[in-house]
């Protein structure tokens, strides 16, 4: 539970920095919200197995070519008081494949609360933060030191 509010401090201090940006434009920037958006954006990832051996298994189509440029998440915070629980099921597993770390934000039925409050909207299941350089991202390394245990490799 600090480390969302450490992460709500550092968005702010952030928001100071965006320049003339609408906010809205620069929260998509900094975040993916929503388990639709953080579930797009780890399926556009390549996976962590294609990218060490340099092959990859999509084709390059007329379409990929007008997206945005990906920006990888750094993490993804999932809200514990998701109901019903299969909405965000799918996500640990997606990121393990993706090698990114996946931490659970657990409140008395608060917890969609206070994800939507970092985000800025009402209420948000699942958000993605899209690795950057800037104090957002500096903040979630600190997190993950202080509370993310990586599983290990069974290799």
């Amino acid at each position: 539970m600090n480390y969302c509010r450490n992460l709500s401090g550092s968005v702010e201090a952030a928001k100071a920095s965006r320049g003339g940006l609408p906010e809205k434009i620069w929260m998509k920037q900094q975040f993916s919200v929503g388990v639709n958006d953080v579930t797009r954006v780890l399926e556009r990832m390549p996976a962590a197995a294609a990218s060490r051996s340099g092959c990859s298994t999509e084709a390059p189509t007329s379409t990929a070519r007008r997206r945005a440029p990906l920006v990888p998440l750094q993490a993804v915070i999932i809200a514990a008081d998701c109901n019903p629980k299969w909405l965000t099921k799918h996500i640990p597993t997606l990121a393990s494949t993706r090698q990114v770390p996946v931490l659970c934000l657990k409140d008395n039925k608060g917890s969609s609360l206070r994800l939507g409050q970092v985000a800025n909207v009402r209420t948000a299941l699942a958000i993605g933060i899209k690795a950057k350089d800037s104090i957002i991202n500096k903040t979630v390394d600190e997190v993950l030191k202080d509370y993310y245990k990586p599983v290990a490799d069974e290799q």
